[in-house]
């Protein structure tokens, strides 16, 4: 009988040390090996690269299914298995690409770390999924390995995801920006490269050469059947978001003290986007001049199809002014504040809420924009942008402007509102520029108005700033009714009295967070 207790007691403790084990807090690696021994990944080479089956190692590169290393530690590591990654913190070192038929999954809560010696970034290939699906209460967050009040921007070098969806440079010809060797593109409009929901991106962007650098997250010919809402993209080095080509939807996207520009469009990107908010450091541009938008049909400027189309709803575009009574457009003004990462990145000025050219037809409705230089560029040296908005196929409706130094100019680096003569290259001062006639044409229901700067106090000063001008227009969809996609709201601007879409899962201050 006592036998018979003893035993009981002993599989009693052999349980209860099971339990805690199995806990989900712990990293752990879902490798498929059934409880057999690990004796290893299957490893192999995919365009000269290292590949593996697993992607956790341990930090002198030696394979780990419960490492809490992301990749094996060389510049440029192959991902070709199918892996979840338990809630933990990691360490991301070098450029991990999950190939196509791989897929990496990502728990809610999970803290991952770029490494900054490798220039750390994760790159979900045409075919590759990356499944970082965060809850309201448990975010993912890719950040600094820096702690907190030394990270900069470009500590690490980001998130990209490619698809199989087109772009209009051609199938699989298109090459990712930012030095890694993914090339995407396809005929899939409905292509899948996973799911980004409730997902942090912060301090990304190193310069992998002299002012090339990855974007905070960078979206090339993504589909239509990923995934993409509540993103905050913080501090990134250069865009906070870039799409090339693809046809993707995305809704609350923040775009919050980048350094070039917020929500940069290009080749053929067609996709929606409802509920954007950019808000700018007054101290951080690029030497490109930094804007809102950026928007091309691709970098001459051609007639090639898919055109960039995408329709944009709902935006809200804080610049340099909103917060800032002192702020100057000038060199000496614009300093990096004590976030310059002194890493060969340029600083330069601040440009326009919005600077659409080369032939883009992009299209905006009810959307706010507060506190910049210029308000809009319809830029014509490439293309025939100005043609486009003349014709129909630019649409910018119930846009309201405030506190702009001047409502448009037409051409980069050109702050004067004044007529612009593309082969004279100088201005005609006694008429408006075409951007800014434009603008205010009557049918457009755009409104410009003055703006006093307010103090900045987080989301509350965001969200009062955004709404104080919103309330100046009704929105209204009857230009795109039979699109199904975006929630037919009546107010303009990202935020509607009441309503804060970030709380819980944004963080407006990155650089004094505890990870």
């Amino acid at each position: 009988m006592k036998a018979n207790k003893f035993l009981g007691c002993l599989g009693i403790i052999a349980l209860a040390a099971s339990m805690t084990a199995c806990s989900s807090d712990d990293n752990s690696d879902n490798t498929g090996n059934g409880g057999s021994q690990f004796t290893g990944y299957n490893k192999g080479t995919d365009g000269g690269l290292v590949s593996s089956d697993g992607i956790l190692f341990n930090e002198d590169g030696s394979d780990n299914p419960n490492g809490t290393q992301i990749g094996n530690g060389n510049k440029e590591f192959v991902f070709k298995g199918n892996t979840t990654l338990k809630k933990g913190t990691y360490i991301l070192k070098g450029w991990v690409y999950i190939a196509d038929g791989a897929t990496l999954t990502i728990e809610p809560g999970t803290i991952i770390k770029g490494d900054k010696q490798t220039e750390a970034a994760l790159i979900a290939e045409p075919g590759g999924k990356l499944i970082a699906r965060g809850t309201k209460t448990a975010p993912i967050v890719f950040t600094s390995e820096e702690a907190p009040g030394k990270r900069k921007p470009g500590d690490w070098g980001g998130v990209i995801l490619c698809g199989k969806a087109p772009n209009n440079n051609g199938v699989l010809a298109q090459q990712i920006e930012g030095g890694p060797r993914t090339k995407h593109g396809g005929n899939d409009a409905k292509d899948n490269s996973g799911v980004l929901e409730y997902v942090r991106i912060e301090f990304a962007g190193y310069p992998f050469e002299k002012d090339k650098e990855i974007n905070g997250l960078t979206l090339g010919s993504v589909g239509s059947g990923t995934t993409i809402d509540h993103v905050q993209v913080s501090y990134s080095n250069d865009d906070s978001y870039e799409w090339f080509g693809g046809t993707v939807n995305c809704k609350y996207l923040i775009a919050y003290r980048g350094w070039d520009d917020d929500f940069d469009t290009d080749n053929g990107f067609s996709g929606n986007v409802q509920y954007g908010l950019s808000v700018r450091d007054s101290k951080i541009a690029d030497a490109s001049q930094s804007n809102g938008f950026e928007s091309d049909n691709n970098a001459g400027g051609s007639t090639a199809e898919p055109y960039t189309s995408a329709t944009f709803s709902n935006m809200t575009f804080l610049g340099p002014k909103t917060f800032d009574a002192n702020f100057q457009n000038t060199n000496d003004y614009i300093n990096g504040g004590g976030m310059n990462p002194e890493n060969g990145s340029s600083m330069g000025k601040f440009q326009a809420a919005m600077h659409i050219r080369r032939n883009s037809r992009l299209n905006c409705y009810n959307s706010v924009a507060i506190g910049w230089p210029i308000g809009l560029i319809l830029d014509n040296e490439k293309g025939n942008t100005q043609q486009a908005a003349t014709e129909g196929l630019l649409k910018l409706h119930r846009i309201a402007f405030a506190g702009m130094d001047a409502v448009g100019t037409d051409f980069n680096k050109v702050y004067k509102d004044a007529l612009y003569d593309y082969k004279t290259k100088k201005t005609d001062d006694t008429k408006k520029s075409f951007s800014s006639t434009f603008f205010q044409l009557p049918d457009n229901g755009n409104k410009v108005l003055t703006w006093t700067p307010l103090t900045f106090a987080g989301i509350n000063s965001i969200i009062s700033a955004s709404t104080s001008v919103g309330t100046s227009l009704t929105a209204s969809f009857d230009e795109i009714s039979s699109n199904s996609w975006f929630d037919k709201v009546s107010f303009v601007g990202a935020f509607q009295n009441g309503n804060d879409w970030t709380a819980d899962w944004a963080n407006f201050d990155p650089q004094n967070t505890v990870y």
